[in-house]
């Protein structure tokens, strides 16, 4: 039996992380492990390892696809993989991880770090795996929840009238400011800032910060924050690995050189040279989304659904997911309604299916709708994983034909969505929905194509 301790953690911290966290307590039951995870959520760490754990842990197993401290795991054997591998290939996983863990090193001797000590835990970290994409989804798992919190705070202020807001002093007003004027205004920088911070840890974050800000400034919105915040990081950690001063001013680089220098580049660098551009782009694709015809805008929706349906959650889900974030807020609203809807008819699908045909799901997936159902109204497009890993070739085409054609529908019925999040809760706000009624048919529709897709597909159970 092996000791093992592990963190889950996804971008928005809902779903795959405890679904991780889930699957291998599970298998570690069953090989006859002893496992703690602790999940780094949307509210936080929960269960979280003490000192002592680690220190009698035979593996440490980081299942994650955003940035996670690693310090305290300083000399374990650590193994790093994402969340969708530790749900699907779970035993696997355990196996490889107590066979070819590798000992984590870092510079960090006391639990208080000096100014100096954090410059020499950046130039000694190990390389680990993590990529272009793992650092974007830890700058949109920093971004979603103030994305969520001012799109829900802008859709209330529509509660009053559409154009209420406009009048100075009153509520409708005010959750228009803290929505639109101040959470939307600071998003694109953390998203920025936490890409950064995700590339050269704490060096990344003053750049990173202030090149998003700058991005908003210039109009270059989410691309433009993307950008600088990737320039960002990669400039940062260049200064910390390159620059050399002496040991007794070592304790400089931190509060001084690193942002000074790395904030200075990257700054001109936006202004000069990648600002212009991409702001240009944004507007485009802005005025391309506002002015397209109607055949446009449902090819538009046939590949947002398709996306949001492929990976349930996964990079392709996350990258539409994102891009409709991004638009929305530039005040491009359609596309976010095509992509909540979109995701949400995959889990209710699944659940109307094993309500219809129960002679094609065994007793194990038909409890298990139940929880799909729940999630597909939550816009969770993760419930329904569980029935695509037992059955991919048969469950991801119905469900992205189903999803396929819902952000189809629409797309071109013109519907639109002021909140980034809340599945069939935001329906109850007044406005917050443009076009409720056919927005509600795209959903109806989607969920009925995916249920008979399933049914047509899949096999009775002998």
């Amino acid at each position: 039996m092996s000791k093992i301790v592990a963190i889950t953690s996804c971008p928005t911290g809902i779903a795959h992380t405890f679904m991780a966290a889930s699957a291998l307590e599970k298998i570690s039951e069953i090989e006859g492990h002893e496992i703690k995870v602790e999940t780094q959520g949307s509210v936080g760490a929960k269960n979280k390892l003490t000192e002592e754990e680690i220190e009698k842990a035979d593996v440490v197993i980081i299942a994650a696809d955003t940035h996670v401290e690693l310090t305290r795991f300083k000399g374990k054997r650590v193994y790093q993989t994402t969340t969708s591998e530790a749900i699907k290939n779970t035993k696997n996983l355990i196996e490889e991880a107590l066979k070819n863990a590798e000992v984590y090193q870092a510079s960090q001797e006391t639990k208080e770090q000096s100014l100096k000590e954090q410059v020499n835990e950046i130039k000694s970290q190990r390389a680990v795996p993590s990529g272009v994409y793992k650092h974007l989804l830890t700058g949109v798992s920093y971004m979603l929840p103030i994305v969520v919190a001012g799109g829900l705070l802008i859709a209330l202020s529509f509660v009053f009238g559409i154009e209420a807001f406009k009048e100075k002093g009153t509520l409708a007003a005010a959750l228009m400011s803290i929505g639109g004027g101040a959470a939307f205004h600071i998003m694109v920088a953390v998203l920025s800032g936490f890409i950064a911070f995700s590339i050269a840890d704490r060096p990344g974050l003053a750049p990173g910060l202030i090149g998003g800000m700058l991005a908003t400034n210039i109009e270059a919105g989410f691309l433009g924050g993307i950008v600088s915040g990737f320039l960002a990081g990669y400039i940062a950690k260049w200064i910390v690995d390159t620059i050399k001063l002496p040991e007794n001013l070592e304790g400089l680089m931190p509060v001084l050189v690193v942002p000074l220098l790395s904030t200075l580049a990257v700054g001109l660098i936006m202004i000069y040279i990648i600002g212009e551009p991409v702001s240009y782009i944004n507007g485009a694709l802005k005025g391309f989304l506002e002015g397209m015809s109607s055949s446009n805008a449902i090819l538009v929706g046939l590949v947002i659904g398709a996306m949001m349906a492929f990976d349930m959650g996964g990079p392709v889900n996350k990258a539409a997911y994102t891009v409709s974030v991004g638009l929305l807020a530039s005040g491009v609203t359609a596309p976010m309604a095509a992509a909540m809807a979109a995701g949400m008819t995959p889990p209710l699908g699944i659940f109307l299916a094993t309500l219809i045909a129960k002679n094609r799901f065994d007793k194990e997936e038909q409890q298990a709708s139940k929880a799909a159902g729940v999630l597909g109204i939550s816009f969770i497009t993760e419930g329904a994983i569980p029935f695509a890993v037992k059955d991919p070739l048969r469950v991801i085409p119905s469900l992205v034909i189903g999803s396929s054609i819902t952000g189809a529908i629409s797309m071109a019925s013109g519907c639109t969505l002021a909140a980034p999040h809340g599945g069939i809760f935001v329906l109850a706000i007044p406005n917050a929905v443009g076009n409720l009624g056919m927005y509600i048919t795209s959903i109806v529709i989607g969920t009925l194509i995916t249920a008979i897709a399933l049914i047509i597909t899949k096999k009775p159970i002998a």
